[in-house]
Order: C-alpha cells, then structure tokens, then sequence
C-alpha cells in the first residue's frame, strides 16, 4: 500500500487515538495506561513489543528487508501536574494533570508511523520506535539510556521531533547544532538574624540580602557572558516571612540556568556560587547552596541534520521549511540520546497559539491537522535513511 493512500485513513484514526490520550493524560513514570494503549496497538499491528525500560517505556522493532542498518524515532509520553480550562469532549479526565505540551501528539503521530511502516515497507534496515516517559523535568530520556537503550536497540542515528505553537501548522524547523538548552536549578536559603520590622538595627535583615543576591545574578549574564552566547538565570520563586512587623531569620530563593553550551553550565554555577559568597561577606549572613545540574543541551549533529532537512524539505516543500530560527531557551531529554548516538530533534508547526493556546497553557490542544504531516515525516525520514538503493 503506498502512503498517499493510508495516510487519509490513518488521520482520523490516530486523531481519536490521540484524544483518548489527552483525556488519560498520566505524570512521568505513571504512565502505564499510555504504555498500554501504545503496546497494544503494535501489538495488533503484529509489531515486536519490547516493555519495561524506564519503568513504563516502550520500545518497538520494525524491520524490512535484509540490511543491519537501524535508526530510532522517539516520542515521550507524559503529561503535566496542570488543571486543564478546555471544555471539549476529550479534556483530561484526571483533575490536576493535562497534555499541556503536546505528548499525546507526539505518541499517537508514532504509532500511526508505526502503522504505515509496516503497511508500506518501502525500508531496508531496522526502526525502533521509542516511546518514552517522563520527558517532563523527570529525565526519563537519561534512564533508557542508562539502562541499556542503545545497547539492546543498536542504532546508528536517533531522531526527535515536537510540536511547536507559533509556528504555522505544518510547517517544520530543522537547525544543526543547539537547539535547545541545558537546564539547571538552584535553591539558596540565606540566613540572617530575626527581629521587629521597626528596629531592623538590632536584627540582620535576610531580605535586604536576599534581593542584592536576586539583583547580582542577573550580572552574570549580562556582564559575565559572552553577549553573543544565550544564556538565562531566572529565580521563579521566593519564601520568607509571614507578617508584616516581622524581620524573618531566613529567606529561601529558587530558579533555573539556562544555557546552549555545555561549557557554560560549569561557568554559570562558578558565578552563582561566587555571587552568593559576595553577599556573604557583604550582609554578615549565611548562605547555603543546593545547585543541581539538569538536562544538557540538546545538539543535533551534522549528519542526522541533514536527513532530516532533506526530508522535511521532501514531506512540506522548500517554502515550509525553516532553518533560520533561534534555538529555545525550553530543555529536552531528547539530550541525553543525542549525547550517545548523532540525533536531530525537529519543531513541527501547530499553529499560531491562538487563545493562549501555547505549550505549557492550560488552554493548550495539538493540533490535530498535522497529524499527516508528522507521520509522512516520519515515514519518509526511515525510508530515506535506510533507503533500499
């Protein structure tokens, strides 16, 4: 069967596949509902199943013709710890969780790639299909890999894609090198002496320190690197005190680092650390450090780049293509595969976010019309790969 000829019935059925997912979305490493859904759908397709890695991950084997060749396609799995505002019929049925970010998408366009490789065959080689849990801040990419992923599955390439809002629907970005960021975070409790609001002479105010520290490390970006390299220091959250005549004896401040080199987490963490021992000195307080490294930046190598700019060009036409845009501030596992085996991880378009609908809102919704798009992509990335000639 050629895929024209699929690809029209498979657009409402993996749609529906896709919706039942939105409605059950599961929390990373939860996501045994997912994986059953997924198993079972290749399993009727007669696909060699493979379960357990990452605890809820699946993985699937293709194979056609006679080659040892094999890439794999990724797509994760989980959903967000976010109360969903949509009202449609397949809103998430579990309160406080959604597929905020587009994961039912990415897992129901795999399967229905799964679908067509197995009813066009027109590879030689091996796909693995890898569905992967908790890409949300959990690593779950990290422990596939670690517990033998590319050791059981030998593949020479591995490839990522995701929806991107903002970008018009169907169109594809693909970039060579960063395209994402690493990620780290930091929890720094600063520690004074506590007293009357009114007397601040006789206490040690942990605030005051507190907000010279919030202040100081925005200079680490924009005095302490490269203006030409991307990096961002964000503190997202601050705790301390509970009235207002009441000086607290200590403030507690968290956030993110973001970079696109992995040279510049070591760099960034030096400075925080730095800065933190300055304000010490400065305020007579005490500073205590948690900085914990997160995911690296994921970097797509030259050669799976140039795969899968030549199929996307092939799949959405010169004109759809993008190769210009910026990397993302955001973070992605998908890192940590493309830190083994080269990798290219590619932005689909989903529209214009209209009404908020952008990654992480709670009025988010993938754009089911460019479920052909995804699965011709990546159909035709196997098949030019692991081409027959």
């Amino acid at each position: 069967m050629e895929l024209d000829t699929l690809l029209p019935q498979l657009h409402e059925k993996i749609a529906t596949v896709r919706r039942d997912i939105h409605a059950h979305p599961e929390l990373a490493f939860k996501e045994n509902r997912t994986a059953d859904v997924v198993a079972a759908y290749l399993s009727d397709l007669g696909i060699e199943v493979h379960r357990g890695l990452a605890g809820t991950g699946v993985v699937a084997k293709i194979t056609a013709g006679n080659s040892k060749r094999a890439i794999g396609l990724r797509a994760d799995m989980d959903a967000l710890p976010l109360k969903e505002l949509n009202t449609f019929p397949h809103h998430s049925k579990t309160e406080g969780q959604m597929h905020a970010c587009g994961h039912d998408g990415h897992t129901a366009m795999l399967l229905g790639a799964a679908e067509a490789l197995v009813k066009t065959r027109n590879f030689d080689g091996t796909v693995y299909l890898i569905f992967q849990p908790a890409e949300e801040h959990e690593g779950g990419g990290r422990v596939m890999v670690e517990e033998g992923l590319f050791d059981t599955f030998p593949m020479e390439m591995v490839f990522g894609l995701h929806n991107w809002p903002g970008m018009e629907a169907g169109q594809i970005s693909v970039i060579e090198g960063p395209v994402m960021a690493g990620t780290d975070r930091f929890e720094i409790t600063v520690t004074g002496r506590g007293g009357h609001a009114a007397m601040p002479h006789q206490a040690n105010d942990a605030i005051v320190a507190a907000a010279t520290l919030i202040t100081n490390l925005q200079t680490l970006v924009s005095r302490n690197t490269d203006p030409q390299e991307a990096t961002v220091v964000s503190v997202t959250r601050i705790h301390a005190g509970h009235a207002d005549n009441i000086l607290p004896n200590s403030v507690v401040l968290g956030g993110t680092v973001r970079s696109l080199k992995p040279e510049l987490k070591d760099m960034m963490e030096a400075g925080v650390r730095r800065i933190c021992t300055g304000v010490e000195a400065m305020f007579g307080v005490d500073i205590d450090i948690v900085y914990s490294y997160g995911y690296p930046p994921t970097v797509n190598a030259k050669v799976a780049t140039d795969h899968a700019r030549a199929v996307a060009e092939k799949v959405v036409g010169k004109g759809k293509l993008l190769t210009h845009l910026k990397p993302s501030m955001g973070a992605e596992d998908f890192a940590y595969m493309a830190a083994v085996k080269p990798g290219c991880y590619v932005w689909l378009g989903n529209g214009m976010g209209e009404g908020g609908c952008m990654l992480h809102s709670p009025h988010y919704d993938f754009n089911d019309s460019v479920i052909p798009t995804g699965i011709r992509y990546w159909v035709t990335l196997a098949e030019t790969v692991l081409s027959k000639a």
